[in-house]
């Protein structure tokens, strides 16, 4: 395998400037340029396939880059954003958000900058994802008086040439574990400490369960490759703060494999029995700062019940936007810790929603197992309870995605009906056990043809108040069923084993970088 060639300058920018991102002025980052001798401005942004686009600029001199940093650059907006702008008024502006302002790694004496969209009067550009995913946050912060906090369990697939036989790693078994069974750990320091230099918002980063020694596919990209499945999970932030940060976490981990002569992918499905890419996304109330999802006894608030409502009535559309290539439904099946119906429960893995452990009623908990410690620790940050939402995976359009949720956040938390909506759908038994399985839950869509058939009935709750303009659900709905998949485990089923498995590969295989 090639190895680096050298170690990467990996610097926070708020160190040289000595202030929080949230604080960053245009002078604060013209002084970084000038004293730094920043030579490059790299405008970032996403279009509809969610990936990290750049615009170079150079800096010509500081007067320049001060123009830049206030007026922006123009683009080609019917390029990024086909079949949602007309050619004939195609330009938008990009606008640089300063706190979002970086050290680029991977390019020496350059500033990366993340951007947002405006239209020909200045205007916050209403069609684009990352714009729909901060209206939908605004509305909903209005009509609820909560913040909803969000953070990403970002899962993906490092896929390298095998190597030797010395420390096997195991399949279905490679959760948490640690060198030398698992190769590409030094891969994973070098993501995980990048991502946290750039957004400040990692949690931790760990092997995942997927081990694939070598896998078979029609790809040449990744056929006879060796593959060891990772997570970086982040810190819970503002639901649309949280969608730049994991885009722009895909694209430091496609470029730090690069980087080792590796393929990196986040697609849903490599093979079958083996674990799949999920993006879990965990959910929480906020007010003042604070965590609002449990009540004074550490119970599950009702109000995070009637987020849980709102999260399982609109679970089927949501599919829609967390799971928009073919191969995405071929994990969502039984018995591989991803979920088939819609409903929750407390810790369990299968079910849709899993309400997993929040430090509540606790404290000082470290005593237990270090009993000599003599000062108690006080926890002031209360309770760190979430709800996470099982079903995306890394096919999602991000910020769409994470729009949607939102908007179902807002229905669960308004409506009337969404507390006894829930409350139907918590179950406590095995949900794959179907003689104590409840039989008024609902299956999540089995195909894209099917999530884009309950997008279009569910559309409304989307396109209220304009949040999501009506060319996107209709883009959207177009991609879907542009896959034609419907019935598809119904055609499989004829074919002979090795033919099944023949196209479940050309099928899992042929999206490994769509999103």
């Amino acid at each position: 395998m090639n190895m680096p060639k050298s170690e990467l300058n990996i610097t926070k920018l708020s160190d040289i400037i000595g202030k929080s991102p949230e604080m960053f002025q245009r002078e604060d980052l013209l002084k970084a340029i000038s004293e730094h001798d920043i030579k490059q401005l790299n405008l970032h942004y996403s279009g509809l396939d969610g990936r990290l686009k750049e615009l170079k600029v150079p800096i010509n001199d500081l007067p320049y880059a001060e123009l830049i940093l206030a007026e922006g650059e123009r683009i080609d907006g019917s390029s990024i954003f086909k079949q949602i702008v007309d050619s004939s008024h195609s330009d938008l502006y990009i606008l640089p958000i300063y706190k979002t302002a970086f050290l680029s790694p991977f390019e020496h004496k350059t500033l990366g900058i993340m951007c947002r969209f405006l239209d020909k009067d200045g205007n916050i550009a209403s069609f684009t994802p990352d714009s729909i995913l901060l209206r939908a946050h605004e509305h909903f912060k209005n009509k609820t008086g909560y913040s909803l906090n969000a953070l990403g369990e970002l899962e993906f697939y490092i896929i390298y040439n095998k190597e030797e036989e010395l420390f096997k790693g195991a399949k279905q078994g490679s959760y948490h574990q640690s060198a030398p069974f698992v190769k590409r750990k030094d891969m994973l320091n070098e993501i995980m400490r990048i991502i946290s230099a750039l957004t400040g918002a990692v949690k931790y980063s760990h092997a995942e369960v997927g081990f694939i020694e070598c896998l078979k596919s029609h790809n040449p990209e990744i056929a006879g490759k060796s593959c060891e499945q990772f997570e970086i999970e982040f810190l819970p932030r503002s639901i649309d703060e949280m969608g730049a940060h994991l885009t722009l976490a895909k694209w430091i981990v496609r470029n730090v494999a690069h980087r080792w002569g590796c393929s990196v992918t986040f697609a849903p499905k490599l093979e079958e029995g083996i674990a799949g890419n999920g993006l879990h996304l965990h959910l929480e109330l906020s007010k003042n700062g604070k965590n609002q999802m449990t009540d004074h006894s550490g119970a599950l608030s009702v109000d995070a019940q009637k987020l849980i409502g709102g999260l399982c009535k609109y679970a089927g559309s949501i599919s829609a936007f967390g799971n928009s290539v073919s191969s995405a439904y071929l994990r969502l099946v039984l018995n591989q810790e991803a979920p088939t119906k819609i409903c929750w429960s407390l810790f369990n893995r299968s079910a849709l929603i899993r309400v997993p452990l929040g430090w509540n009623n606790t404290g000082n908990m470290a005593k237990t197992v270090n009993p000599i410690q003599e000062n108690d620790y006080k926890n002031s940050c209360g309770t760190r309870q979430t709800i996470e939402l099982r079903s995306p995976d890394g096919s999602a359009y991000i910020n769409l995605l994470l729009a949607a949720v939102t908007m179902a956040a807002e229905y669960g938390l308004t409506s009337t009906e969404s507390l006894e909506y829930a409350q139907k759908r918590n179950v406590s038994k095995n949900i794959f056990d179907t003689k104590v399985l409840p039989s008024h839950l609902e299956t999540l869509p089995k195909s894209c043809a099917e999530s884009a058939d309950i997008l279009l009935q569910q559309r409304e709750q989307y396109e209220k108040f304009d949040i999501f303009p009506k060319e996107m659900i209709d883009y959207v709905t177009k991609q879907l069923y542009k896959e034609d998949d419907r019935n598809i485990n119904d055609r499989f089923s004829h074919l002979s084993a090795d033919e099944r498995l023949f196209e479940t590969r050309k099928l899992m295989h042929k999206d490994l970088h769509k999103h």
